[in-house]
């Protein structure tokens, strides 16, 4: 492998890490075992910190490609929590809501979901990296101002009920979509057409275009790769 020529990778993130994150571990260890003082290394979309799953890096000449890749359809499996909200849609911040859950039943939730396939208009979450006047959204919810994101037109290909606990009020779905879809604020609005409330509890992104989350790497697996190719 090449990688100052240009390379096309696959890493597993882990819970907590920021896609960054990858960027920087992988950038350290290609420089450390390569010897090279600098290299392009940049990934091709965003998962959230508090997710887990497949984040596409290029290195060397192959970050051209970044942009061009970025529009590559993602598939995510999530948990939603039905019936309490938090200000950030997920497990970042405590819950600050809850509502009622007892009409909620397999039926209405096969009748609901369908309604999501397609184009649809969603607003982004305040706790997202969405620019509002050259600063980035999450940084001024942090500091408590309210700002209004405008909604943004995405597509959702494909989702799918994997499973619905009653008792524990827990939603599992598979969801087929395009850049830019927010998968939090995804369960804050099905939460709303279910009449009540949902936040995220737990997300994976398991591919990206043609790429699958059980063909990744995680960072040792990288290390060795990097230092079995520069022992060749």
């Amino acid at each position: 492998m090449d990688f100052v020529e240009g390379e096309i990778l696959a890493f597993d993130k882990p819970y907590r890490w920021t896609s960054f994150d990858v960027v920087g571990k992988a950038r350290w260890i290609l420089c450390h075992h390569l010897g090279v003082k600098k290299l392009k290394v940049g990934h091709t979309g965003t998962l959230d910190p508090l997710a887990t799953g497949v984040v596409v890096v290029c290195t060397g000449k192959k970050t051209k490609l970044i942009e061009q890749l970025q529009y590559d359809t993602k598939e995510y499996v999530a948990m939603l929590q039905l019936g309490a909200t938090t200000p950030s849609f997920d497990l970042e911040k405590d819950i600050d809501a809850t509502y009622p859950t007892e009409h909620i039943d397999r039926a209405l939730i096969d009748e609901v979901i369908p309604t999501f396939l397609g184009e649809q208009w969603q607003v982004p979450p305040m706790f997202s990296a969405v620019k509002v006047d050259g600063k980035r959204a999450y940084k001024l919810a942090r500091q408590g101002e309210q700002v209004e994101l405008k909604p943004k037109l995405l597509v959702i290909d494909e989702i799918e009920v994997l499973g619905f606990d009653k008792e524990k009020m827990q939603l599992e779905l598979r969801i087929v979509c395009s850049k830019g879809t927010y998968i939090r604020a995804l369960a804050r609005d099905i939460g709303e057409r279910l009449h009540s409330g949902a936040h995220l509890i737990a997300l994976r992104r398991t591919g990206v275009g043609d790429i699958r989350v059980e063909d990744c790497m995680d960072m040792e697996q990288f290390e060795k790769l990097v230092y079995e190719t520069k022992s060749v």
